[in-house]
């Protein structure tokens, strides 16, 4: 939540396009008269000091101008004022900290539970007791249960060990709990068809893909993976690549669950089958 605050105040990139907010013109306007404005009477005094036939100022100050403002001082000026430029007004501040403050907290829960009918009641009634609103739910089956992933709201005052807590008492397994934001509760299916499709446009795609997926990161160490130095407690998903033999993911913490694997290999079988195509497309 601190973290938030600050990079709301600071007016840091957005989180899902990168961007920075867009500065308003009366700021902008001023930025560039700043970096422009000593420029041009430096120049100006040398030229009025030297005389120099007209044509030589002429030139002079066109070339120089344009050069050395366009390319080198204006964006230097921007660079040095971002801070300024892109950060909110304080109106703007004001109302989003507060919007902040009233805000619920969301949370990604992962629990393991025996594969019998009413535990996942038990685990809604725990969450009910402590006005917990479950947002999202996906069923992950195991040899010996079910792995479960929920995006929980919360109330602001609920601890995370409170939320912790009931997940265990409702006999839970292995539960894991993370802070999370609104893009968590995308819904699934879209997502994994977005991802598929970049996959068709782009093979080469794979490796990011399937690490958005599944929210784990490529293995780049090839010494680990070829002398067999990577865990064995699951958290390693090996994939073959149609082009490179095999990509290997990791995820610290969470094993992969038969169903994260098979979605996987699926991407990969996309990714070749479009590699595979390619060839025959271009020749068209």
């Amino acid at each position: 939540m601190e973290q938030l605050r600050r990079s709301v105040a600071a007016g840091s990139a957005c989180d899902v396009c990168g961007r920075l907010p867009q500065p308003r013109r009366f700021r902008l306007s001023l930025a560039k008269l700043a970096a422009v404005l000593p420029v041009e009477l430096a120049l100006h005094a040398l030229v009025l000091a030297l005389h120099p036939p007209y044509l030589v100022a002429v030139g002079l100050l066109a070339v120089t101008t344009t050069a050395l403002v366009i390319w080198v001082v204006e964006p230097s000026a921007m660079r040095l004022l971002r801070g300024w430029l892109h950060a909110p007004a304080q109106r703007t501040r004001r109302a989003t900290h507060e919007t902040i403050e009233r805000a619920p907290s969301l949370w990604r829960i992962r629990v393991t539970l025996d594969d019998e009918a009413g535990q996942l009641d038990r685990l809604t009634g725990q969450l009910a007791e402590l006005d917990v609103n479950i947002l999202d739910l996906s069923v992950h089956p195991l040899a010996d249960g079910v792995r479960d992933e929920l995006v929980v709201c919360t109330p602001d005052t609920l601890a995370a060990g409170d939320l912790l807590g009931a997940v265990e008492a409702a006999g839970g397994r292995d539960a894991q709990l993370w802070p999370t934001t609104a893009l968590a509760l995308v819904d699934g299916q879209t997502e994994a068809l977005h991802l598929a499709a970049r996959v068709v446009a782009d093979p080469s795609e794979l490796p990011h893909a399937i690490s958005e997926l599944l929210g784990a990161r490529v293995v780049t160490d090839r010494l680990a993976i070829s002398h067999g130095l990577l865990p064995a407690d699951g958290s390693v998903l090996k994939v073959p690549s149609p082009w490179s033999g095999l990509i290997v993911f990791t995820r610290a913490g969470e094993a992969f669950t038969p169903a994260e694997s098979a979605r996987a290999h699926r991407l990969a079988q996309i990714a070749e089958l479009s590699r595979a195509e390619r060839p025959l497309a271009d020749r068209v």
